[in-house]
């Protein structure tokens, strides 16, 4: 699953026993050579997307980490690009990669703008917030986002019941079940708690009006469904 690059077993148990901020510090010289990355064609099929919606001007990637998700502000947004995450580590590696990008480092859930962009993205972060903290988390997204502004995020379909995806992402959420019941500060990460239909009940919730677009490109399931839909979220020009 790692390059020779990537952190060893024993530098993923620190970090798994870490609180989430603390993990992620511990971890980002070595992130990008790991698995939690978003994919290259993730990002390029976004970009693809949104290319059709655009072009916006002020970009802002949410839970930016290591500012993967820059690449795709970059190619759609005519003005300043802005990275937010809580991990300093993270930070530190995304202004490393991207010294032209805004960097703050803030709580997702407390964003601080107010109608500061017309695009928002977010990769790879839904699993790090629990299904109760999702409307703090949109309804700052909504605030950081001026009148007719975009959120957008990749969103994979459920694996198949009978695929060894679904049996691994099962496991991993018990037992991060287990680990957070018995060991304190918790580390929050779960594959399986943001389903489509709660995320566009809870993104209508914050006052967005919410299409989604398939990334083809990404490939199909069995029954012909694509593998990854890209929700792309509206605040309304109108606030009444």
């Amino acid at each position: 699953m790692f390059s020779p690059q990537g952190p060893s077993l024993r530098e993923l148990c620190v970090q798994a026993f870490s609180s989430v901020e603390r993990g992620y510090d511990l971890l980002a010289p070595k992130f990008d050579h790991t698995p939690f990355r978003t994919p290259d064609s993730y990002l390029g099929a976004t970009a693809d997307a949104l290319s059709d919606l655009g072009p916006f001007d002020q970009g802002l990637d949410v839970c930016c980490g290591t500012g993967a998700g820059m690449a795709v502000l970059r190619s759609v947004c005519r003005g300043g690009i802005t990275g937010v995450d809580f991990s300093a580590g993270m930070l530190a590696q995304a202004r490393s990669a991207h010294p032209d990008a805004t960097w703050v480092q803030a709580d997702a859930r407390a964003l601080p703008f107010t109608e500061n962009f017309n695009l928002a993205v977010s990769f790879g972060a839904l699993g790090h917030f629990l299904p109760t903290e999702r409307p703090a988390l949109f309804e700052g997204i909504h605030r950081a986002l001026r009148p007719g502004g975009l959120f957008a995020l990749p969103v994979g379909a459920p694996p198949p019941l009978t695929s060894v995806a679904h049996w691994a992402t099962l496991g991993f959420d018990l037992t991060m079940r287990v680990r957070n019941a018995l060991w304190r500060p918790p580390f929050v990460m779960y594959y399986r708690t943001s389903p489509l239909p709660a995320l566009r009940d809870d993104l209508m919730a914050a006052g967005f009006t919410v299409t989604t677009v398939a990334l083809t490109v990404l490939g199909s399931r069995r029954d012909g469904s694509p593998r990854c839909r890209l929700i792309v979220a509206r605040k309304p020009t109108d606030p009444h």
